[in-house]
């Protein structure tokens, strides 16, 4: 795979991006507006398309559970890593360091590993059991630690605990895969217009999300000269160490081997996840850094994947 073929296989990811910067350059769309786009995004479009996709899918074809096993252990000593990074650049806040976990180590499924995967597999299949991980375990712990933080909260460390879990475990985007699974396991089978309905819903996830990065990077301003020492340290980390990290891990402590370590080091290669921005814009936490790492990220694995490709097909 080519850079070429590759910026042509994401020219709807940069149109739906650049629309909004226009939009929001030209004040066409106020910028502040972004911020009810990545709800719908998040709130409603994001939990359709999850929970479409996951009930459709064949969960025992999918679930290889030593490579699954073997890229969560790479994802939990990633998190240690990336923990001691974002203390180095002197963040203590617990809601800033979870922001930061989620930009090294979660990854871009919707926008970037699945068009990827279907120009180099001709199938994204094994992209949904890392997605289920992401969702149900990773975005479990960060949703968690954000809604601790939220002003207003009262009482004590356990019921402010017990209050963000159930919190978290209530959001749209956990209740989709959930029931999507469980119904996948019970063989429900749900009337045709429902799942078309979601969908066709689902498949706005990805414009509208990237739409409203485009808004608020076309209002307040993103430039390459202007990154700043942490970023570079979350996009390296991200686009470089997560890969080998995760090769390392899966072939000498897990014997991943194969095709399966090839999906592995490529997902774990590809940029910060959308949703990154979303949570930071949803909680009001540090949400130009993490504009600038989703699409600095995506800039830089634009141009690595076809050599990490190159490098696992052999």
């Amino acid at each position: 795979m080519g850079t070429l073929e590759a910026f042509q296989k994401l020219a709807p990811v940069l149109l739906a991006f650049g629309c909004g910067v226009v939009l929001a350059r030209r004040k066409v769309i106020p910028a502040e507006s972004s911020k009810q786009f990545a709800d719908y995004a998040f709130l409603f479009a994001v939990p359709c398309y999850l929970f479409g996709n996951i009930h459709s899918s064949d969960l025992a074809r999918l679930f290889d559970w030593r490579a699954i096993t073997g890229y969560a252990a790479a994802a939990c000593a990633a998190l240690v890593l990336a923990g001691l990074l974002a203390r180095s650049f002197g963040v203590r806040t617990p809601r800033g360091v979870a922001l930061r976990l989620m930009a090294a180590v979660q990854v871009n499924t919707a926008y970037f590993a699945v068009p990827v995967f279907i120009m180099l597999f001709g199938d994204a299949a094994p992209i949904f059991p890392v997605l289920l991980f992401q969702v149900c375990v990773l975005s479990l712990v960060v949703l968690s630690v954000m809604e601790m933080g939220r002003p207003g909260r009262v009482g004590g460390p356990g019921a402010r605990l017990l209050t963000s879990v159930r919190a978290s475990l209530l959001t749209p985007v956990v209740i989709a895969c959930n029931a999507g699974i469980l119904l996948n396991l019970l063989a429900v089978r749900m009337p045709e217009v429902v799942l078309d309905s979601f969908a066709f819903v689902g498949d706005s996830a990805s414009p509208v999300a990237l739409f409203a990065l485009g808004l608020h990077l076309g209002g307040s301003g993103i430039a390459l000269r202007g990154t700043t020492r942490e970023e570079l340290g979350l996009i390296a980390f991200k686009c470089v160490a997560f890969p080998l990290l995760t090769y390392t891990v899966c072939r000498y402590g897990f014997g991943v081997d194969g095709e399966w370590l090839g999906y592995l080091v490529l997902i774990a290669a590809m940029p910060a996840p959308q949703n990154l921005f979303i949570f930071a814009q949803r909680y009001g936490v540090d949400v130009h850094l993490s504009a600038a790492v989703v699409v600095k990220s995506s800039m830089l694995s634009l141009l690595l994947l076809p050599l990490w490709a190159q490098w696992v097909t052999r």
